[in-house]
């Protein structure tokens, strides 16, 4: 047999119980002479409470020597009975048995009970709290922005979590569970989330953050929060030790990822709209990013008059709000563009789109009126901000020919919305409608918020011209050519010329090159479309009622 050394020899150094020492001594004495962090000072001291005594740690037996005596003179000087004794055993792991040090970081889990018992050495369930915020499915890509922000720089560890049952909520406590109920460590698994950027947000659908401020452990858990029918949102859980350290982390935690998450709006200054199920609840699924073509002043062919009055009330309008909230003026508004169908209602809103520098536009079909309270949630989120409202007629039909009166009350929800802007609101609503009349009612009874209507008519002699000749693209256009389809397309819309000048190309292209155009390719292409084809066709084409 082989002897030991004397100096490999270990100690377990045991504090005990005496109910007379106070806990501020306990935690104060392990926190300096045994170098635990704060969190595992208290975490020690409750566990002496509640057994008796614990093993404070197995050290060599010198170094163990020397803390007992250090631990000794403070409890006399301080005249506290507490004791702590010496027994050998132990291993030469200077650190208590049960508390991760570095030399564990990377030691594997197969359940998330075991890693959160690793993290939270030496506490009871009960004595950790945990915290949660629920965050609307349509700010998961800011979320996750600033998820990554605060804790995924450095982690103590990072895992990924097995989602057993879809609709349910992944919790903290469903994480500490073993058994057959125990949740499962696996790759962490994102989705790609489109921003209208080169590259989309990868959003992770949940996971398991181990983190450390300073002496105190704590854990984030992100995971879906789901109900039935209705937009899934993400859910961001905050773990810590019960005592007032935690909860002011926790609000810390909090306050940081609201600020973050504000400061990312990764949709803020994009053309957004609200996705919805196939099978329609009123609720949306997530965010839909159109990238539309930059539509330049010159592409906007409207009566000058027209195009002067609609910048004068929204892109002037825009640039004064600084100096109209200065003189106590609102900033908020309401625009209506009304005409016949096919005039270029839906092109301007673009050309607004992409002259608003710094604006979140947000398009809304009459069909969508169920999200709009979603709707103006990311309008005051994301202001300055246009929101598009196309078709209002469509939810303002007469009780009577709708059969009931959800439409109606539909259109008293839009109004609400618009009443309930504070007046400093930085939200331009730009409603379009084919049909004026079929709100002039409601609109004349609850005034002000329409604070300006324009009309988008049917092109003049001017604006036919300029329509061809941008409609004409690529091809060679006489100017007898233009004159003549100036003349013979009197009462039509901006679309019926777009669509003319298809047909001449198509026609132009079937008997030659395609790029000359005869004035028997563009007779051609008007028999089609004005008589050919009949009443109705002229009409679907945006043609004058009684025909051109």
């Amino acid at each position: 047999m082989h002897s030991t050394p004397a100096d490999a020899v270990n100690l377990q150094l045991i504090v005990h119980n005496d109910d007379q020492t106070p806990w501020e001594f306990v935690v104060d004495l392990v926190r300096a002479v045994f170098d635990r962090s704060e969190a595992e000072a208290e975490a020690f001291a409750a566990k002496v409470t509640q057994q008796g005594k614990a093993v404070c740690g197995s050290y060599p037996l010198a170094v163990a020597k020397a803390m007992l005596e250090t631990a000794r003179l403070r409890i006399e000087a301080a005249g506290h009975p507490l004791r702590i004794t010496a027994v050998p055993g132990g291993t030469e792991d200077a650190t208590a048995p049960d508390r991760p040090g570095p030399a564990s970081r990377n030691q594997k889990f197969k359940y998330a009970h075991e890693a959160i018992a690793w993290h939270f050495s030496g506490l009871a369930h009960d004595e950790i709290i945990a915290t949660s915020r629920q965050f609307p499915g349509h700010m998961r890509a800011d979320v996750q922005v600033a998820l990554d922000r605060l804790f995924s720089t450095s982690p103590i560890r990072f895992f990924g979590l097995y989602e057993q049952h879809r609709y349910e909520t992944l919790t903290y406590a469903a994480l500490t569970k073993d058994g057959q109920y125990a949740v499962t460590i696996s790759a962490a698994q994102y989705q790609d989330v489109d921003i209208g950027e080169s590259d989309p947000i990868k959003c992770l659908n949940n996971g398991l953050w181990l983190n450390r401020d300073g002496d105190l452990h704590y854990a984030v858990v992100l995971s879906f929060h789901r109900e039935y029918g209705r937009e899934a949102g993400t859910c961001v859980e905050i773990a810590v030790p019960a005592g007032e350290h935690g909860v002011a982390l926790v609000g810390r935690c909090f306050s940081q990822l609201e600020a973050a998450i504000n400061t990312a709006r990764s949709y803020r200054g994009k053309v957004l709209s609200l996705e919805t199920e196939e099978d329609y609840q009123g609720r949306s699924k997530g965010v839909m990013v159109h990238r539309l073509p930059e539509v330049r002043r010159e592409a906007i062919i409207l009566p000058e008059r027209t195009l002067k009055l609609l910048e004068r009330n929204v892109i002037r309008f825009i640039e004064s709000r600084e100096a109209l909230r200065r003189l106590g003026q609102s900033t908020r508004k309401g625009i209506l563009l009304y005409g016949p169908p096919g005039t270029g209602k839906t092109h301007t809103i673009r050309y607004l789109a992409a002259n608003l520098p710094g604006h979140t536009t947000l398009i809304i079909t009459a069909g969508q009126m169920g999200l709009l309270s979603q709707y103006m949630t990311l309008a005051r989120l994301l202001q300055p901000a246009m929101v598009v409202i196309e078709d209002v007629d469509l939810i303002a039909r007469d009780r009577e020919n709708m059969g009931g009166p959800c439409e109606e009350s539909l259109l008293n929800t839009l109004l609400n919305e618009m009443d309930g802007l504070k007046d400093n609101a930085d939200i331009l609503f730009v409603l379009t409608t084919n049909r004026p009349e079929q709100l002039e009612g409601a609109l004349t009874g609850r005034p002000g918020r329409i604070d300006q209507a324009i009309e988008v008519p049917l092109p003049d002699d001017d604006c036919r011209e300029k329509l061809v000749r941008l409609y004409g693209g690529g091809l060679k256009l006489s100017d007898k050519i233009v004159a003549e389809a100036v003349a013979r397309t009197k009462g039509v819309s901006a679309a019926f010329i777009k669509e003319l000048m298809r047909r001449t190309a198509q026609t132009s292209i079937m008997r030659g090159d395609g790029k000359a155009v005869t004035p028997k390719d563009l007779a051609e292409a008007l028999d089609d479309m004005l008589f050919t084809g009949g009443r109705l066709n002229v009409k679907l084409l945006g043609g004058a009622a009684d025909g051109p």
